[in-house]
């Protein structure tokens, strides 16, 4: 254990952030959040209520009214004061979210502290076109008013601003419910708004599980729309819900993404970079890229490759310099994870690196080796369904149409990965994939791109002026 780990307190949130206040739960029940790393009690948060969500939604709905007649550059004065603080106080949330999630703390200062989210729904606010003359008559774009989040453990404070800021430029109040699994950033974003002097009621805080609060938000009849990211069994939950009053619903949901390797690609140079992809955050999200498609003649090339990369990369505490995979969240996750690789065995796939025994010398935490399986068919369990682990799958193919064929084989649609020599014959073999985003050799997403999926993996956007979009109703002025 670290010497910061052991110096540090437990978190304890007593209070939800309701109305602009710090207000106990009507209940007295609490969740304990546990250390990945340690498998120890970190905090804790209220378990929240119904009760509790009646009341979130009760603020939101009052402030909207106040906070959608603000013109959209004041909303996006707010949003930059946001990000502004974000700022300030990214060491403090990186360092949080790696002892909440398992994420390596450098990684966690890259990719979950969410500035951009602010800064570009700040732009947005004041230059997207919520009026529009069009032949006839005008076409307003208003807010469509109390907006419930539900947000995942994975990228928890991103996933949040994914929602938050977008509905706060659109000119939505939100009530936002985290993960119980890591609720505590959500915490701290409720300061930084508390802080910034956000008009009471427009961003609300509740924690809780899912029966008890998830979904007494989602059916609740003032909450206009829900926007929920998580499996894809929950988000089938959550869209039935939501439908029985016909409440307008986003869902981001999971992903089984290819990384088609081309026949002309630098074999080295993808397969290191498909193994680096598909184990960040140790593998536990939602559009990595998981089963790398490669041509058969340099299958096994591309397995050993695979392996020598994954066993060369460092598990560990993800507060110490060099660690390059942590823990994984809880220790559900990890047996679910081991299970599925056992599974791949019993099927007959090739494993070339990691198991399922847990990595030598790290304790109690919820740790696993990274592994990859090669010899894998498109039939096989870990070749369809969703691991959420650091766990990689080679698929080989025959040719272009084959690896299309594979590739278009799932339930899923959220994101996929061409690598190739030619750039135009990588964006022709993009253009055939069904999924919601396609990186190119390796290309990084913007902030301003949409982002979401085909088929299971979702309903929706999120990010830039697709993301915006869903918070808007359209309206037409006919005169």
């Amino acid at each position: 254990m670290t010497a910061r780990r052991r110096a540090r307190a437990e978190t304890v949130r007593g209070e939800l952030y309701v109305g602009g206040r710090w207000v106990p739960s009507a209940v007295p029940d609490t969740i304990p959040v546990v250390d990945p790393t340690t498998a120890r009690p970190m905090g804790s948060v209220p378990a929240g209520s119904p009760a509790d969500v009646g009341a979130a939604v009760a603020a939101a709905k009052a402030a909207f009214g106040a906070w959608s007649a603000l013109s959209a550059g004041e909303r996006g004065g707010y949003l930059d004061a946001i990000a502004d603080a974000l700022e300030r106080r990214a060491a403090e949330i990186a360092e949080l979210i790696a002892l909440e999630v398992g994420m390596p703390e450098d990684q966690c200062l890259d990719e979950q502290v969410p500035v951009e989210d602010f800064r570009i729904a700040a732009e947005l606010a004041s230059t997207y076109p919520f009026e529009e003359e069009v032949a006839g008559g005008l076409v307003l774009r208003e807010p469509v008013g109390v907006v419930g989040a539900i947000t995942p453990w994975n990228y928890p404070l991103s996933q949040s601003a994914a929602k938050v800021a977008p509905a706060l430029a659109a000119g939505c109040t939100v009530v936002v419910k985290p993960s119980e699994v890591a609720p505590l950033n959500a915490f701290v974003l409720a300061e930084i708004v508390d802080e910034i002097g956000l008009p009471p009621g427009v961003l609300n805080v509740i924690s809780g599980d899912g029966p008890t609060v998830g979904e007494p938000l989602v059916k609740h009849p003032h909450v206009d729309m829900v926007s929920f990211t998580g499996s894809s069994r929950a988000g089938r939950r959550v869209g039935a819900l939501a439908m029985e009053r016909v409440a307008r619903v986003t869902l981001e949901l999971g992903g089984k993404s290819p990384l088609v390797i081309l026949d002309d690609a630098d074999l080295e140079e993808a397969v290191t970079y498909g193994v680096h992809d598909c184990f960040a955050n140790s593998g536990q999200t939602c559009n990595a890229l998981t089963r790398m498609l490669v041509p058969r003649e340099v299958a096994d090339d591309a397995a050993a490759i695979a392996a020598r990369v994954a066993d060369g990369m460092v598990v560990g505490d993800p507060l110490e310099a060099g660690t390059q995979l942590g823990p994984l969240v809880s220790e559900v996750q990890r047996e679910r994870v081991r299970s599925y690789i056992r599974l791949g065995v019993e099927e007959g796939a090739t494993l070339v690196a990691g198991g399922a025994d847990a990595p030598p010398g790290e304790g109690d935490g919820f740790f696993v080796r990274p592994t990859v399986f090669a010899d894998v068919t498109g039939d096989m369990t870990i070749a369809r369904e969703e691991i959420f682990g650091p766990v990689l799958v080679v698929i080989a193919y025959e040719d272009e149409p084959h690896a299309l064929e594979i590739a278009n084989d799932s339930d899923y649609g959220l994101w996929a990965g061409v690598w190739s020599g030619s750039r135009e014959r990588a964006e022709r073999v993009a253009r055939r994939i069904r999924a919601g985003g396609v990186a190119i050799n390796g290309a990084e997403a913007s902030g301003w791109a949409p982002f979401g999926g085909y088929k299971q993996s979702g309903l929706g956007r999120e990010m830039g002026t697709y993301g915006l979009a869903e918070y808007l109703e359209v309206k037409a002025l006919v005169d």
